[in-house]
């Protein structure tokens, strides 16, 4: 299975790839002067790449989608419509993105999760729709991508023990 499929749901929701690879960039760009948007980018389509971060954006969307018709049952739809903060499914299976390129991908993540930049505090600020999964989603997304950036640094110190 190709990143396209993934790609064409998250456009169904109103999401590029090039809006979640800007925000890799800004959390790259810090450690990686030499930077540019295009890398970021080929690392996001490397994330969607995966077979189990496929499953989980097909997931959350699926979930936000039947929320936002009025089809899930209760109480579940009642805590989706509000988005109720103790609620903590939709990250949980952000964090199965994260985890998928170490630590780093979950600390970037919970950054993203708490300051919102971009299109993730638009898609978590948007009257009328429902994204309960979709926000941490690509907050999942991007943090994989920018680890999976930091992990491939080639001036990343190397340690040997003797």
């Amino acid at each position: 299975m190709s990143y396209q499929l993934a790609e064409s749901w998250l456009l169904r929701r109103g999401i590029t790839l090039e809006q979640i690879a800007d925000i890799v960039y800004d959390l790259q760009l810090p450690y990686h002067k030499g930077l540019q948007p295009e890398d970021c980018l080929e690392s996001v389509k490397a994330v969607l790449q995966k077979r189990e971060v496929q499953y989980t954006l097909f997931t959350g969307v699926a979930l936000d989608e039947l929320a936002e018709q009025n089809l899930l049952p209760e109480p579940l739809q009642s805590i989706l419509n509000a988005d109720e903060a103790l609620y903590g499914v939709d990250e949980t299976m952000a964090l199965g993105i994260t985890s998928v390129f170490g630590m780093i991908g979950l600390t970037s993540f919970g950054y993203l999760d708490k300051v919102k930049p971009k299109v993730i505090g638009t898609l978590n600020n948007t009257q009328g729709r429902i994204h309960v999964f979709l926000d941490d989603l690509v907050a999942g997304l991007a943090a994989a991508a920018s680890a999976r950036i930091a992990h491939k640094d080639d001036n990343a110190a190397t340690y040997f023990a003797n």
